[in-house]
């Protein structure tokens, strides 16, 4: 059995603004009616793997499992960082995690964000990687150039290696991202390939590099693991331990430096998302180059993307060359398409302004649903909240506002200080200022309601808990 390795960390500001830090770009649905990580977790899933483990950062650890859930699939292990300390202390805390059941498992390391979209042809790529990685080699997989991609980091073959064999080919050197003439230079020889971040090895080889090549790193995951607690079913790292770790790379920190290294080449398509620009290649541009979504209109365009993303904003373009344009809600993106991966000096600027947008996406996910602010006063705030069958708000109280609740869809279950009753569609509460209350969804399919709060103060740290069965404080 293969376990696939899920690494499901990252800021989310290649894609802005779709992807955010509070919801990066793994989570949205950028190539279909899946996420990205949903599309992950599926294609390392059925005959010949185990169930994945991810490893994700605690803000994500609910999305994690209810997109899992939305899938139909469990994960045999979540680990949650305290912080994200980058891809070697991630990779080794899975791997020894892993070695407590079985030294010689074969662990497929994989970030959650990409797109292959031939998974047919990946499952066999990683089957034919199989024996070196039993051998005791570290496989690293490298994808076919389509083109002098700059955004890339490249391996370089063997001078007997076969970019386009079938079977593990050896490693020259890893290259670091090149420039423009360089990289058209690396196409035309031939024997380059993109590091598409992807790993194969057995659990005891992979910790084996680490105690060879990056001792201290043992010391500090181990020391994490060691101190680790269990949480609601999730492995939640000592955060002590963890802060001691490396803030490194696992090609820094291990595959530049071992000897035991093989290249798995893989040519069926393969993209890292790492920009609106490729997010348009992916897509698949029309004869006239242009990718629309449903909420958007080309006129007199060509090679330009148009989304918008949010519900009832339709986004227009007249005369458009070359042109990226993104709406949302509480964001707008425009910009020349060779400047797509540029976008993170937005959001640093956005950040240097004090902007939410930077940030936080104006949906905000929660173990029990969502919601999102409407309309926001000087006294008063509208918010839309829907609750997952069977989820439950803490129960909690607040000292600078008061509350009324309008259900609009399904029914809720809520309690008022000692007073606990249903509320049905076109019902509504009222919560007043001070008193212990909670909502719950009782029923099979999710229930929306509309919440009014009117008061002094509405940010979320007004907010008292008692119980919560997600054990936030």
């Amino acid at each position: 059995m293969i376990h696939p390795i899920l690494l499901c960390g990252g800021s989310g500001t290649r894609l802005w603004p779709l992807s955010r830090k509070s919801y990066p770009k793994q989570f949205a649905k950028l190539m279909g009616d899946e996420s990205l990580f949903q599309a992950s977790a599926r294609r390392l899933s059925g005959d010949g793997f185990a169930a994945p483990v991810v490893v994700t950062g605690d803000s994500f650890r609910f999305i994690v499992t209810e997109q899992l859930a939305q899938i139909e699939l469990a994960a045999q292990g979540i680990l949650i960082e305290p912080e994200g300390r980058n891809t070697a202390p991630a990779i080794l805390a899975a791997a020894m995690w892993v070695a407590k059941s079985d030294p010689q498992a074969l662990m497929l390391v994989a970030p959650s964000d990409h797109v292959i979209p031939d998974t047919d042809a990946f499952a066999q790529t990683v089957q034919a990687a199989v024996p070196r990685a039993q051998a005791g080699d570290l496989v690293t997989f490298g994808i076919t150039p389509t083109r002098a991609e700059t955004g890339y980091g490249y391996l370089e073959l063997a001078a007997d290696a076969d970019a386009g064999a079938k079977t593990p080919q050896t490693l020259a050197r890893f290259v670091e991202k090149p420039d423009s003439s360089r990289a058209a230079d690396m196409l035309i020889a031939g024997n380059f390939l993109w590091n598409a971040g992807i790993f194969l090895f057995t659990a005891q080889a992979i910790i084996a590099a680490y105690q060879t090549h990056a001792p201290n790193l043992i010391d500090a995951v181990t020391a994490a693991l060691g101190g680790a607690n269990s949480d609601l079913g999730f492995t939640r790292l000592d955060a002590a331990a963890w802060e001691k770790a490396d803030d490194i790379s696992v090609d820094y920190a291990i595959m530049e430096k071992a000897d035991n290294l093989a290249v798995m080449p893989f040519g069926a398509g393969w993209s890292d998302l790492g920009g609106w620009d490729a997010v348009w290649l992916e897509t698949g541009p029309d004869a006239q180059g242009n990718v629309c979504s449903d909420n958007a209109t080309a006129i007199d365009c060509a090679d330009t993307l148009l989304r918008s993303e949010t519900e009832g904003v339709q986004l227009v373009g007249i005369g458009l060359d070359n042109i990226i344009a993104i709406a949302m809600g509480d964001a707008v993106l425009v910009a020349d398409k060779s400047q797509a991966q540029r976008v993170k000096e937005a959001v640093d600027a956005l950040k240097a302004h004090g902007a939410s947008q930077a940030v936080q996406l104006p949906r905000d996910y929660r173990p029990w649903g969502w919601y999102e602010s409407l309309v926001t006063g000087a006294r008063f705030q509208v918010k839309r909240i829907v609750v997952n069958p069977g989820a439950a708000l803490s129960l909690q109280s607040h000292h600078h506002r008061s509350e009324h609740w309008i259900v609009v869809e399904g029914t809720a279950k809520v309690t008022v200080d000692d007073e606990v009753k249903l509320v049905g569609e076109n019902q509504s509460v009222y919560i007043p200022l001070g008193a212990i209350h909670r909502m719950e969804n009782p029923g099979k399919v999710p229930m929306v309601l509309i919440e009014v709060q009117t008061g002094s103060y509405f940010g979320e740290d007004d907010i008292i808990r008692y119980e919560d069965i997600y054990a936030r404080r």
